[in-house]
């Protein structure tokens, strides 16, 4: 675990987390890649679908991220066709269900901010039988302006009536940390998934973790086994 320490340490046990979803909680970057190549294939034409760039746009709403890399706002229709075939694919990181466990054990309340939908969020977190482990699932339609904004952050919060010293948010996409910083709340490099490293720390989070049972440890959570 990398921890810097910052305003993060100076605090005391937060009363809430937010949690980004892709790539903190569930592992969906290879159907993410699938369902964004045959989006690429029925809507642009043949050719390799540019998932690299993409994927640096993660965490942001997935219209916004066409908008971005001046694609046709149509691929959405067949990337959300695909993403829900594929659902079964998806799976959660180790740590994960243990993690959300503990934290609702020690009755902190927990978000989920994610650039997906709320729909489709609350969906998959169904499937993985975790929905009811979270007070909150927020989507990027369901706030005025997505990340790297910080109205998701802030909704979140409202909702589980926390205030910015007292929430943590983690996330692996710089996004996500600006995020969270911009709505007071300190922010938690999450680098279990693909990420890129090197531009997530380049953002000065409080803390950088290399595995999700590692904010058990962050938070001053007593009983909890963290993987080595």
């Amino acid at each position: 675990m990398s921890v810097d320490t910052n305003s993060l340490a100076r605090t005391g046990r937060p009363a809430g987390v937010v949690f980004d979803m892709d790539g903190v909680l569930v592992d969906s970057f290879a159907v993410m890649r699938a369902a964004f190549a045959v989006a690429y294939r029925e809507v642009v034409g043949p050719g390799p679908a540019p998932f690299e760039e993409y994927s640096r746009h993660l965490g942001r709403y997935f219209p916004e991220i066409m908008r971005i890399m001046g694609l046709p706002p149509a691929m959405q229709e067949p990337f959300v066709r695909e993403s829900y075939r594929l659902e079964h694919q998806v799976t959660m990181f180790d740590g994960v269900r243990e993690l959300l466990e503990e934290l609702r054990r020690h009755r902190i309340r927990t978000s989920v901010a994610t650039g997906k939908s709320g729909p489709r969020a609350r969906s998959l977190l169904r499937r993985l039988d975790v929905l009811d482990l979270f007070d909150h699932v927020v989507g990027s339609d369901e706030v005025a302006r997505a990340k790297p904004a910080p109205d998701i952050v802030i909704r979140a919060m409202r909702l589980m009536g926390t205030a910015p010293y007292e929430t943590v948010m983690v996330g692996d996409a710089v996004t996500d940390l600006i995020s969270a910083r911009s709505a007071g709340v300190p922010p938690v490099a999450a680098l279990w998934g693909e990420t890129d490293e090197a531009a997530l720390l380049a953002t000065d989070p409080d803390a950088a973790l290399r595995h999700p049972l590692e904010l058990l440890q962050l938070l001053r959570l007593t009983g909890a086994s963290v993987a080595e």
